[in-house]
């Protein structure tokens, strides 16, 4: 769509506004409302088309409770840090081609934007691009990625007053809710019709903004349900869920109700919630580069069911699993999913359709639609920084040809491989993966680094962290 063409149909729609929005680390749409109706016209949204939207940098930089990570006005504290200065501004450009008009939102159109700092130069701690850069180091190597998603998150009914009448404290203190239905009925069909007017609002906030929702499920805890999508290549399904959480998020609000998408709310009986990450590699004839067109190797071995590219790819997943963790799980409530929750992994494993493994390999030889599912993260990981990893780990696997090892049959035995137990050693495996930091570029690595650590000392430092996680990721996320 040019300029002019997303002019004349913002015109046509008789709107009066519309956001210019950026995804920051965490997910979260950052975004600028311009005026479209009225005496004026389009003039702001055609002015920003040709002169970008002033954002201030700083948003690059907000830890959970929107705390700038880095002292921005220090001498020195940025250097290193191309294009960044004393909370100086970058600019949004729209991407006329993803207009869309909001379906919870009257009289509202959306932009997704891309951030450049003013002369023009690409930020490098923009998640999106991150995940752009690796798929184009993918694509040199003959291979897109495919992407299939399957995302679980709580949504519970609002009290009557949506906020105490003091908020004290930063962030503030969330409101009181109570359950949409009482759980441990994994797809039950009372509890989902209890559901149903939240899987309603679900469905059309999905269809409005052109989302390939295939079901809306109760899963085993209160309140906990899943969605499932249809597989796309990997930026779009990344795109896709961003616009989920948040489109989700807001139009049930709006009905009344509060969505979730932390591991595990601080309310009595929650369960974990995980995010379930379908992959495999499309070959420039687009083929499936997992399928293996005979049986190969033993009974445990890889080869039974992957090809070469494909056991070559899980290998990579497999020897970058600890820094992974860090890109897949952002909280200290995602961690603890490792110790205990139901089919939650808990070490860098692999098995044959084996849901207590990390990565569940599925399908046979011949079968299309065979893949890995890589179960490690938790729903609010930043989908772009997460995907990114995913494409370094799996292109070091094919480039040193790495080899998996035998399928896990006792997931839940001690392993040789644990996880890291929390986001200190997460963080720490991250760091000493020089092959992921290469990847994220040494600016995203510095800024998500300074971001989870900002977010780990406060936590420390909270009197209660239960009190803190309510705040900081209940209420916002």
């Amino acid at each position: 769509m040019t300029a002019g063409e997303l002019l004349a149909r913002v015109e046509a729609a008789g709107l009066e506004q519309v956001r210019i929005a950026w995804a920051d680390l965490h997910g979260s749409y950052r975004s600028k409302t311009l005026v479209v109706g009225g005496p004026f016209g389009t003039r702001a949204l055609a002015s920003a088309l040709k002169q970008g939207v002033g954002m201030v940098s700083t948003l690059l930089l907000k830890d959970s409770a929107d705390r700038t990570a880095l002292p921005v006005f220090e001498p020195g504290a940025l250097d290193g840090l191309a294009g960044f200065g004393a909370a100086n501004n970058l600019l949004l450009w729209p991407e006329p081609a993803s207009f869309v008009v909001l379906p919870w939102a009257p009289r509202t159109g959306w932009l997704r934007a891309t951030p450049r700092w003013s002369d023009g130069r690409s930020v490098e701690a923009c998640p999106r691009g991150v995940l752009q850069r690796a798929l184009a180091r993918l694509a040199e190597a003959g291979y897109t990625l495919r992407v299939g998603l399957e995302v679980e998150f709580h949504v519970y009914r609002l009290d009557a007053a949506p906020l105490p009448a003091a908020v004290p404290g930063w962030p503030a203190e969330p409101a009181a809710v109570h359950a949409l239905h009482p759980g441990h009925g994994l797809l039950s069909e009372a509890w989902a019709d209890r559901a149903d007017e939240v899987f309603a609002i679900v469905r059309h906030t999905a269809a409005g903004l052109g989302l390939p929702l295939t079901s809306l499920e109760v899963e085993f805890g209160p309140s906990q349900v899943e969605a499932v999508f249809s597989a796309t290549d990997a930026l779009t399904a990344a795109d896709q869920l961003i616009a989920f959480r948040n489109g989700v998020r807001q139009a049930l609000a709006r009905a009344g109700w509060h969505a979730t998408f932390m591991a595990r709310p601080p309310l009595a009986g929650a369960m974990a919630s995980g995010w379930h990450l379908h992959q495999s590699l499309v070959s420039a004839d687009g083929r499936n580069a997992f399928v293996r067109s005979a049986p190969g190797g033993g009974a445990h071995e890889a080869r039974a069911v992957l090809s070469d590219t494909g056991a070559h790819w899980l290998a990579g997943l497999l020897a970058h699993a600890p820094g992974l963790a860090s890109l897949s799980v952002p909280t200290a409530v995602g961690f603890e999913r490792f110790k205990g929750s139901p089919m939650a992994p808990t070490a860098a494993h692999w098995g044959f359709d084996n849901r207590g493994a990390m990565l569940r390999v599925i399908g046979a030889p011949g079968d299309a639609a065979t893949r890995i599912e890589n179960r490690l993260g938790e729903p609010l990981a930043n989908p772009y920084l997460c995907l990114a990893g995913q494409v370094w780990a799996g292109l070091d696997g094919l480039a040193r040809r790495l080899e998996p090892g035998a399928a896990v049959r006792a997931p839940y035995e001690p392993q040789p491989a644990p996880l890291p137990a929390s986001p200190t050693e997460a963080l720490a495996a991250l760091a000493a993966d020089e092959w992921l930091c290469q990847g994220l570029g040494p600016t995203m690595q510095r800024v998500h680094e300074a971001v989870r650590r900002s977010e780990i000392a406060r936590r420390a430092a909270a009197p209660d962290t239960t009190d803190w996680d309510r705040r900081e990721l209940f209420g916002r996320f």
